[in-house]
Parts: C-alpha cells; structure tokens; sequence
C-alpha cells in the first residue's frame, strides 16, 4: 500500500491521536484532510517521547491520561480510512508499544485498518530488518528518518529501507516549530536524492506559509507537525476548524 504524492509540495500533517480525545482526533484529521492534507501522521502517544520537544510531550501526557493506546489509534485509522478513501495515512510510533502489541499482529491489523506504513522514530535502520521484512510482507510502506549528520553510507541504508518516503530531518535536536530553517535541509535532499528515486519529504521545525514554500521549492513534501499540535493546544473546543484553518493557510500561502 505505498504512498504517491498527487501534487508537490505534500502537505503531512501530524497529530497526536487521543489529544483532547479519540473522537476529536478523528474530526481534526477529517477536516485537516479536506482542507488539503495529502498525508496524515497518527501519533501514538508515548511516555517517553525523546525524539518530541515540549509541545508534542505535552499532547502526549494530555493522550496517555485519557488512556490512549496503540490499539485504539488503529481503530482510529480505520474509521478514518472508511471517511476518506484517497489520503495517506501513516502511523508515527516509538518502537514500544508496536513490540508490546508483537510486530506480526501490529502489521496484520494496520493493513486491515488501511494504513499505508508506519515510521518507528527510535528504531535505527541498522536494527529494523525483522521490522522492514515484516512490513514489506504485509504490504506496508517503511519510513526511515535521515538526519543532516547521517554520512552518505548511512543515508544509502536509509534509502534502501524505505519503500515510502524518505523523512528528511531538518535539524539536529527535537521536533519543534523554528522562527528559520536549518541550511542543512536542502543540503541533505540533495545528498538523499543520489540513493533513491522516492519522495523526500522535510519535516522538524516548519510552522508557517514561507516556510512550507520555502521547503517545497526543494522537497517533494513537508510535514507540519508541532504547529499542528500547538493549534489544538491552543483552541479547545474548536480545533478541527482551528487546524483547517491553518493547514488552508499552508497550501494557499498565507
């Protein structure tokens, strides 16, 4: 079930499912879908979020208290998938809770939810054969992060694994909206596209117009993450419209 762009730049979305609540989530990704998302991340919250700054921990902390698990945000994508049938939907995890529910049966239920892939954000490319040859059996897309500070052999490995995208980070540190953008950006899409012909998309750190058109002039999308979180954060009670709003913005430019 790979994933293909229809226009350049994508717009990915990431949310984290379960923040203010399931039934929100599903109404948050609805409306961000019809508002021109082409791709949508289902964040499954963790408790030890490493990769996240302090605005996804917090939706994080916000998810697990209402007891949100993996399990509930596969029935999520499902329902999802039977509202919107054209969309990519991939899952966002910490290898944990995949391991805790066992790789085969996880694989088993995301192709049955309609998932496209999954990116696992602390599981080095290095360690995740079993994970890729399991994904690939079910015909799920894999998502490897490639950071500026990956040598040229380490971003080949990371191409080779993945049969989705490639997620090129912008920055070293955690996800979180930046004022400006690294230069390493468009130096590590230049870098990735001689190993691989997929799509690059460049998330960490993109949280307004400029910036998504500045990306899109070199990526072939970009994930808006952080900003995305910090808008349902920000507007309780009305965060579907508040994040179709925004992701409007996005795509028109402003």
């Amino acid at each position: 079930m790979l994933l293909s762009f229809a226009k350049r730049p994508a717009l990915i979305v990431y949310v984290t499912c379960g923040d203010p609540d399931l039934a929100t989530t599903r109404e948050i990704v609805l409306a961000a879908i019809e508002a021109g998302a082409d791709v949508i991340e289902l964040g499954v919250p963790f408790s030890d979020p490493v990769a996240d700054g302090r605005v996804i921990q917090r939706a994080s902390e916000r998810a697990l208290r209402r007891g949100t698990s993996l399990a509930q945000v596969l029935t999520l994508a499902s329902e999802i998938r039977q509202h919107s049938q054209s969309s990519g939907l991939i899952l966002f995890s910490y290898l944990n809770p995949i391991l805790q529910m066992g790789l085969g049966r996880f694989c088993k239920i995301a192709r049955l939810a309609g998932l496209n892939g999954a990116l696992v954000t602390d599981l080095p490319v290095e360690e995740a054969d079993d994970y890729v040859r399991e994904m690939r059996r079910h015909d799920l897309a894999t998502v490897f992060l490639a950071a500026p500070t990956s040598p040229d052999a380490r971003l080949k490995r990371i191409a080779q694994a993945s049969t989705g995208f490639v997620y090129a980070v912008s920055r070293t540190g955690v996800t979180g909206a930046q004022a400006k953008l690294a230069a390493d950006a468009k130096d590590l899409v230049r870098r990735l596209r001689k190993f691989t012909k997929l799509p690059i998309a460049v998330g960490f750190g993109i949280s307004s117009p400029e910036q998504f058109a500045a990306v899109g002039a070199f990526a072939d999308a970009v994930v808006v993450g952080s900003a995305i979180v910090e808008t349902i954060e920000r507007n309780p009670g009305k965060e579907a419209a508040s994040v179709a709003q925004f992701v409007k913005r996005l795509v028109s430019g402003g």
